[in-house]
């Protein structure tokens, strides 16, 4: 009698040994070719939706004035990048050009051995600290990851609205809080477009939006970083509780709205005032049929210095396994340039060169963030760098406690105070 069982699994069975075959085949073509291509570049990256800004727009410019090098940009999707990335670079098969994720994933591939060390590389001259921060050593020593891009926060705001209204852009608290008000009591607009269903925004569009101008951007960063200040001084204590008083402004069930209901809300012309990241530029500009604008964390008064969240999302390093580091090397130096810097920010509006050049954004909205850099001083969120590898996670924690003090189940207190017991079960300096 045949079994059906029995077939099935066979079948299986050999179905599973033709894929690890192919998957094989596969690697070991692609390491030959890597080899073999001693004039050329592959670059790894997650950035697949860039596939043809890269292929149309960057590479030919680059071909430009090195027409010799031939560049092929290789991306594997996003969710899928890290575990991909880290199968081919164990089996000798990945790109000469890695791109690199900030901070703690990147700088395991480099203890592991996967990245070169890129100290000598003079294009890193065009890059401050803060920029070079998301991907060097915690002792400051070695750069194993040059700065691409990053995403800076801020509010974008509806220009008919604020027309309509006669509303000013703010510029300090008061005046912010003034405009949610005239908002909320002289039309039938939403004042915030955010929710805390997915409770990330509470922390990435609100804490690490405005907590800079609270905690001197890099002065407090550090300083939570070396003991110094706690998650209990004040300066956080009074962050939750501007984020508290966020709660009447941000329309009817804001508690189970999610990040896509609160784009969806502020394109559809129903939200006057967004919390935003620059990442949205692209999305209202596909979608928004009016006029926006944008305007960074207002000041407690006129005249202070401000901070703005500029926040390190992407670099690109060379694969310690490469047989082109040197073409490699030269690729990433005219990546530091003034044509690529430009090239890249009005290829992808929202996403902004590191290097230190002074460009001309052609996207209006993303030049206002842009021309942020000039009159504040730049900071990351201060949860990105050695604070978030221990558990518990202080990232996931400030999410949580962000979401709970602007939904007013939690006090301004009680969140520091959370999040600040959670640091020191694990991190030394603060303990």
């Amino acid at each position: 009698m045949f079994n059906v069982r029995s077939a099935s699994l066979e079948t299986k069975t050999a179905t599973k040994t033709i894929t690890k075959l192919t998957c094989l085949a596969a690697i070991l073509l692609s390491s030959t070719g890597i080899a073999q291509a001693a004039n050329g570049l592959s670059i790894e990256s997650w950035r697949s939706d860039d596939a043809n800004i890269w292929n149309d727009v960057i590479i030919p410019a680059f071909n430009k004035s090195h027409p010799d090098t031939k560049v092929n940009f290789a991306p594997t999707p996003p969710t899928e990048y890290n575990s991909a990335l880290q199968a081919k670079l164990k089996a000798g098969s990945a790109g000469d050009l890695i791109t690199c994720r900030p901070f703690d994933t990147a700088l395991d591939l480099y203890k592991d051995g996967y990245l070169a060390n890129l100290n000598d590389l003079k294009g890193l001259k065009q890059f401050s600290d803060v920029a070079k921060s998301a991907w060097v050593t915690d002792d400051g020593k070695d750069q194993f990851c040059m700065p691409v891009a990053s995403v800076i926060h801020g509010f974008v705001y509806n220009k008919e609205i604020f027309k309509e209204l006669n509303l000013s852009v703010p510029k300090t608290r008061d005046e912010f809080f003034k405009t949610l008000d005239t908002i909320k009591s002289e039309s039938r607009y939403i004042p915030l477009a955010m929710g805390t269903a997915d409770q990330w925004e509470a922390a990435t569009m609100g804490f690490q939006n405005i907590g800079p101008n609270y905690w001197e951007g890099e002065k407090g960063r550090k300083a939570l970083l070396s003991g110094k200040e706690k998650l209990t001084d004040k300066a956080y204590v009074d962050t939750w509780k501007e984020l508290a008083q966020w709660k009447p402004y941000l329309g009817r069930g804001f508690e189970a709205q999610k990040y896509s209901d609160s784009q969806n809300l502020f394109t559809l012309g129903r939200a006057a005032i967004y919390p935003a990241g620059s990442w949205d530029i692209q999305t209202f500009n596909n979608q928004a049929d009016f006029e926006f604008g944008a305007f960074p964390p207002p000041v407690a008064k006129a005249g202070d210095t401000c901070y703005i969240s500029d926040h390190t999302d992407m670099g690109i390093g060379i694969n310690a396994s490469s047989t082109n580091k040197e073409a490699a090397k030269v690729f990433l130096n005219w990546m530091a340039s003034k044509e690529f810097a430009t090239l890249y920010a009005n290829a992808v509006p929202g996403f902004f060169p590191l290097s230190d050049h002074q460009i001309d954004i052609k996207d209006p909205v993303a030049q206002e963030f842009m021309s942020w850099r000039q009159q504040c001083k730049s900071t990351i969120r201060n949860s990105y760098q050695i604070l978030s590898r221990g558990t518990p996670n202080l990232e996931n924690q400030l999410w949580n406690v962000s979401a709970q003090v602007i939904n007013g189940t939690m006090t301004p207190e009680a969140a520091a105070k959370e999040t600040q017991d959670g640091l020191e079960q694990w991190y030394k300096p603060q303990q």
